[in-house]
């Protein structure tokens, strides 16, 4: 169901709906605890839902949240590139696209610049189509 921002704007996809839809995903390898990019997690799919519920207090900082940010939004402020290629994997991407985010990304060495880069060859409109 679309969500209307305060500006009017919809957003056919809402952080809620992204919330379910990554609850359903299958989830990737546990970790070792303090392993880089995983913050306090040991999964990127735990990764994604605690950055998604920010009450948690698991995120690496506080986020405002609010009806203009709905789940493309949230794909665009994602700033830990791991996150980011394992929604793409387990929503179910094309390969050829990952393999492409991926190398991509080897290229850069700031994370921000490497989620740009998969972001680049992986825009939302590919993860909510393979979402879908």
């Amino acid at each position: 169901m679309p969500q209307e921002s305060q500006k009017g704007q919809r957003h056919p996809h809402t952080v809620e709906w992204l919330v379910e839809v990554i609850l359903r995903l299958p989830s990737d390898e546990t970790v070792p605890a303090n392993t880089p990019g995983y913050n306090v997690y040991l999964t990127q799919r735990d990764h994604w839902l605690g950055w998604l519920q920010p009450s948690n207090n698991t995120g690496t900082y506080p986020r405002r949240s609010g009806n203009d940010r709905g789940a493309q939004h949230v794909y665009g402020q994602i700033g830990e590139p791991l996150m980011l290629l394992w929604l793409a994997s387990a929503a179910g991407v094309p390969g050829e696209l990952l393999d492409a985010a991926k190398e991509a990304a080897a290229a850069e060495a700031n994370p921000r610049s490497k989620c740009g880069k998969i972001r680049a060859i992986i825009p939302w409109s590919e993860v909510v189509k393979a979402l879908e």
